[in-house]
């Protein structure tokens, strides 16, 4: 076909964000023709970048994607995919990952926080409310710790004195001071890492158990494009699509979603919608969940609340007083992404049980918080880590190769278990080590 691109490299890496970026960079001095390609676009340095506008423009849907069960997903599509749109935290592997699944990332990771500075804000950042959250946990016997971050004042493009971090950080971060997987795709590109935007991957090719490469759409152009390796880093719901379109029925099939849901309580002091997102945490391992502080955004908030009734909607005109606890569920595998285009992420029985038990432990921390009994409620479910569609362990090797030669996926999705964390560090971890992987065939 006359009109249709022919491409060729050594390495082909599909989506930018931190499992992409992170092998991209460490591939991009090994002397290999790579390749990146990216869905959406770079959206840095725009005037919308960090706005409720832009966060509609560069997120799958307009940021209204849902499951069947009415789970509300924010998906990223932008270089630097999810770490355009996180609150900046960080935190290791779970041990689990290691003597389960035999992912040893402890040099990785150990790495990756000298290297990008991963620490807690210090203590003047992490806010008046969400210290007084940590505190009042602390009282009721739950030992709360300051959150590491991919966030560094210092780094603001106006200096620290002009860190005023709060909830719309969520929406991208104009201001610099948080650490995006698109810097990195920016050191591979410098050392010749052909990356090339818009491009829209429909399946993978292969030929006698081998990957030969994929083709697409690129900036709206069919393309092909060749290959002897070929790594999908297109995030939970991106890569097992592309793996479906490419024959792997069992991809997609069961999914995670560390299901989240906040818990609100308003008081007559400030509240945590001014303070940088998820300061302090804590983790229930046995419980199976995870708190931390967090709240909506502004003109976010009334559109969850609403969902709740129309006392929780109006109370947006009090949102500078509120207090949020967010719960993060390690919630089972179910559910899965289909070929259709839907996505189902049910809760199970035991996902059930532990939101409860996190719900009565939020109520009591935000009532000796200061919170009004009254105010205090429960938002509906949300998806933040759309993961464990392409588990470790059975679509995948512990190197994260697929059944067919060559062909690698490294993101959220080839999680075999919930992470009930943050996911960021894991996946630069796993990116990291596969780079090494690939880099010992040669």
């Amino acid at each position: 076909m006359a009109n249709k691109i022919n491409l060729s490299a050594d390495v082909i890496i599909v989506g930018s964000g931190p499992g992409g970026a992170t092998v991209a960079k460490y591939l991009a001095d090994s002397g290999k023709k790579i390749l990146l390609f990216e869905r959406g676009r770079d959206h840095r340095n725009k005037w919308y970048y960090g706005t409720y506008p832009g966060a509609m423009l560069y997120s799958e849907k307009m940021s209204l994607l849902f499951t069947k069960e009415g789970l509300n997903i924010i998906a990223p599509n932008m270089l630097g995919g999810a770490t355009s749109m996180f609150a900046g935290c960080a935190a290791p592997p779970p041990s689990w990952l290691k003597d389960k699944y035999g992912l040893d990332l402890d040099k990785e990771v150990a790495e990756t926080v000298q290297q990008l500075n991963i620490q807690p804000l210090a203590e003047k950042f992490r806010g008046k409310a969400s210290t007084r959250i940590a505190e009042s946990a602390g009282k009721l016997g739950y030992d709360w710790y300051a959150q590491p971050k991919f966030m560094t004042p210092a780094r603001t493009k106006k200096g620290e004195h002009q860190f005023k971090c709060g909830a719309s950080c969520m929406l991208g971060c104009a201001c610099g001071a948080k650490w995006n997987a698109a810097e990195w795709v920016d050191d591979a590109v410098a050392s010749q890492v052909n990356l090339r935007t818009r491009a829209n991957i429909s399946k993978v090719l292969i030929q006698n158990g081998t990957v030969t490469g994929v083709e697409g759409h690129l900036q709206g152009k069919k393309f092909t494009a060749e290959a002897d390796t070929v790594i999908l880093s297109a995030g939970g719901l991106g890569s097992p699509r592309i793996l479906q379109r490419s024959g792997f029925k069992d991809a997609g099939v069961g999914m995670t979603m560390d299901t989240t849901v906040m818990v609100y309580g308003f008081t007559k002091y400030s509240g945590t919608g001014m303070e940088p997102p998820m300061t302090w945490s804590w983790e229930n391992d046995d419980a199976g969940y995870m708190l931390s502080t967090l709240t909506d955004p502004w003109l976010l908030y009334p559109l969850v609340a609403i969902r709740k009734g129309i006392g929780p909607a109006i109370r947006w005109l009090q949102w500078h007083k509120m207090l949020g606890i967010m719960i993060k569920l390690k919630d089972d595998v179910a559910g899965g992404v289909f070929p259709d285009g839907s996505i189902s992420k049910p809760l199970t029985k035991g996902d059930e049980e532990s939101l409860k038990h996190a719900e009565n432990i939020c109520h009591k921390i935000l009532l000796e918080a200061g919170a009004k009994k009254e105010t205090i409620f429960m938002t509906p479910q949300r998806g933040t880590h759309p993961s464990g569609t392409v588990r470790v362990g059975e679509l995948l090797d512990k190197n994260l190769q697929t059944s067919i030669k060559g062909l690698y996926v490294c993101d959220a999705s080839v999680f075999p278990e919930s992470l009930d964390r943050p996911t960021v560090l894991t996946i630069i971890g796993l990116g990291k080590r596969l780079a090494k992987h690939l880099l010992a065939m040669d």
